[in-house]
């Protein structure tokens, strides 16, 4: 690969140790200059004129605009071109709804469905929803958008025992939350989520409107009732580039008083 020789320069402003720069990381300050100087949602130049204003290959340009892609500065579409993200939304890491979150952000918040069915129970669901391997599960998925741009696709499993014809409830009820509480008598008191990240597939970049491969976030959620009793296990797969996630920190209890 070819590299830059640059000077690191010490607190003291003197030169210091002499790094090695990638060519490909000085075409992507470059590209950032010329992302700033448009306006979010606005398309870059195809990656044959970068090239060229650039004076570097394509091969160069288009690691840089991967890297700005996978940062969230850049935004993807395929068969249409490399975009200025918009800024971020933003998800809160607590006990709230996909629908309070957009709207806390004066979006508009809907949901496709795309898939309602019973499956049977393997052994992570039998234990997340401490039923029997094999029992009845009701799946879920459904497409979120914001503003009517694809943001998530999340998968929702319950207990088909627990909660008798929920997929005809649920036409009745524009919120699952909504449903499993005047319905069921069932409210959420907690739940844990775990957050990893992945990379999209086929299926995922079709519906999300993105990249084969490009960094997804993969958040899990397991909920438990006022009871403690598990009700759901929520796989959920969010557009990296357009997602960051916030949450509030408190010290413990024995290091509250400093």
């Amino acid at each position: 690969m070819t590299t830059d020789v640059s000077v690191v320069r010490d607190g003291t402003g003197m030169p210091g140790v002499v790094a090695r720069v990638p060519k490909y990381y000085r075409v992507k300050q470059q590209v950032v200059e010329i992302a700033e100087s448009l306006t979010p949602g606005e398309r870059l130049p195809a990656e044959r004129l970068l090239a060229l204003r650039l004076d570097t290959s394509r091969t160069t340009v288009r690691q840089a605009l991967q890297e700005l892609v996978g940062e969230g500065r850049l935004d993807r579409i395929q068969g249409k071109g490399t975009f200025v993200a918009p800024p971020k939304l933003y998800r809160t890491l607590q006990l709230t709804s996909y629908t309070e979150d957009m709207l806390a952000q004066g979006l508009q918040p809907a949901s496709r469905v795309l898939d309602t069915r019973h499956i049977k129970a393997d052994e992570e669901l039998s234990r997340r929803l401490a039923i029997g391997i094999g029992e009845e599960v009701v799946l879920i998925e459904r497409l979120r958008l914001a503003d009517d741009e694809p943001m998530a696709i999340e998968s929702t499993h319950l207990s088909a025992r627990r909660f008798p014809d929920l997929l005809e409830t649920l036409a009745r009820y524009s919120s699952l939350y909504t449903a499993l509480a005047e319905v069921y008598g069932v409210r959420l008191s907690e739940a844990e989520e775990g957050i990893e990240t992945t990379l999209a597939n086929p299926y995922e970049a079709e519906l999300l409107s993105t990249v084969v491969g490009l960094p997804m976030m993969l958040l899990s959620r397991h909920s438990h009732d006022t009871d403690g009793r598990p009700v759901e296990w929520v796989r959920s797969v969010y557009r990296g580039s357009r997602y960051k996630f916030v949450a509030t920190l408190f010290p413990t209890a024995d290091r509250a008083s400093g």
